[in-house]
C-alpha cells in the first residue's frame, strides 16, 4: 500500500504563492508554536536574529497575504491557509534532511542549511520519491518529527539532575555551527545515558559511547526524556543566538 504524501493537502495554497522570505518566517513561527512558545514579533526577531522593524514589516506582509492574524493580546496565530503552508514547508525541510543523511550519506550536522536551499523548489514528484526512499523514518536527523503531532515534549538537558537516566530526543537549535559542536561532543538524537554532572558552566552526559560535555547554554537547546524528569519548559528564543561565546567555542 502506498504511503500517504504529507504534502498533498495545502488548504488551497500552493508553495509558489509565498516568497522564500515568507516561508522562512512561517517555518520559525511553526517552530515557536511547536515548542510551546508564543508567536510574537519579539520571539520571531530573537529566533531569526533580525531587527524588530524588519520583523514588523514582514508580519504585515504575512497578514496581508492571509497567512497570519493578530490576536487580542497582540500575539500572532496562523490562518487555516497559513498553518497548512507552514506545516508543508516544515515537513518538506525535515524530509529533505532525512533523505540527505540516510540516502546520500551527508553528515547530519551539515544537512540543515542544504535543506534550506532545496526546500523552496521541490516538485511533488521528487517529494514522493524522497518519502519512499526514507522508509519508516519518523524524524529529521536532529529529532524533529517529520509529520505534525508526533512531537514528544520532553525536558531540557540543562534542567536534568545528576544521576537521572536520559534519552536525547532532539536539538532545538539547528544552526550549523551548533550542530557541529554537538556532534563533536558525541551527542545525537537517540543517545541514552546518565546525567553525570551539571553546573552553571557545563553539563556532562555519560553513555556507552563515552563522556559528552557541553556548555550549559547549549544544554538549554537539547530536549531529552529523563527519569526522574524535571518540569518541562520550552527552549527560549534567546538561546538560538549563534555567537560563539554563547556555547564556549
Amino acid at each position: 500500500m502506498a504511503r500517504r504524501n504529507p504534502f498533498t493537502r495545502l488548504g488551497g495554497v500552493s508553495h509558489e504563492q509565498a516568497t522564500v522570505a515568507e516561508e522562512e518566517y512561517l517555518q520559525i513561527m511553526f517552530w515557536l508554536e511547536e515548542a510551546g512558545l508564543p508567536i510574537t514579533g519579539a520571539n520571531i526577531a530573537r529566533a531569526m536574529q533580525l531587527s524588530a522593524p524588519t520583523v514588523h514589516e514582514m508580519i504585515g506582509r504575512l497578514e496581508r497575504d492571509g497567512y497570519v492574524e493578530r490576536l487580542s493580546d497582540k500575539s500572532l496565530a496562523f490562518t487555516a491557509d497559513g498553518r497548512d503552508h507552514a506545516k508543508a514547508i516544515v515537513t518538506r525541510h525535515r524530509l529533505i534532511e532525512r533523505f540527505l543523511t540516510d540516502v546520500l550519506g551527508v553528515p547530519w550536522d551539515e544537512v540543515h542549511e542544504e535543506a534550506e536551499r532545496l526546500e523552496h523548489a521541490m516538485s511533488p514528484v521528487l517529494e514522493e520519491r524522497m518519502l519512499a526512499a526514507i522508509g519508516d523514518a519518523k524524524t529529521c536527523p536532529h529529532g524533529h518529527p517529520i509529520v505534525e503531532g508526533a512531537r514528544e515534549q520532553g525536558a531540557l538537558l540543562a534542567d536534568v539532575e545528576p544521576g537521572a537516566s536520559v534519552l536525547v530526543l532532539r536539538f532545538e537549535n539547528e544552526a550549523e555551527e551548533i550542530l557541529h559542536y554537538l556532534k563533536e561532543a558525541g551527542l545525537r538524537p537517540g543517545l541514552d545515558g546518565t546525567l553525570e554532572h551539571s553546573d552553571a558552566q557545563e553539563v556532562v552526559l555519560s553513555s556507552g559511547d563515552g563522556r559528552h560535555a557541553v556548555s550549559r547554554s547549549v544544554a538549554e537547546t537539547v530536549s531529552v526524556r529523563a527519569d526522574p524528569s524535571p518540569d518541562p519548559r520550552p527552549p527560549l528564543p534567546e538561546q538560538l543566538e549563534l555567537s560563539s561565546d554563547r556555547y564556549g567555542r
